[in-house]
């Protein structure tokens, strides 16, 4: 994930507010594409505690580029396509 957007999660967060893609988005202090947004704060509220992990980390999590992140979210997509069908 790009740690400008898990910057931008830190400050609400510091500040008592609860993160949305929304606020996010106001925070943020370069432009960011919208899935990388909206990835970053579904995987803060799937497990608040990844942003303590990736403040720890920033080099290990900064290091996925555009193409990785394409690639997991193409995956994503798959997985949830293939629950919908096997539910069927």
């Amino acid at each position: 994930m790009n740690s400008v957007v898990f910057d931008a999660i830190k400050a609400l967060l510091d500040e008592g507010k609860i993160p949305t893609v929304a606020l996010t988005k106001a925070r943020l202090a370069q432009p960011v594409p919208m899935p990388m947004i909206i990835a970053a704060v579904s995987q803060y509220k799937n497990n608040p505690d990844s942003i303590n992990n990736f403040m720890r980390n920033p080099q290990q999590a900064g290091n996925t580029g555009p193409k990785t992140n394409q690639l997991d979210r193409i995956e994503q997509k798959l997985d949830q396509l293939l629950a919908l069908l096997e539910k069927k």
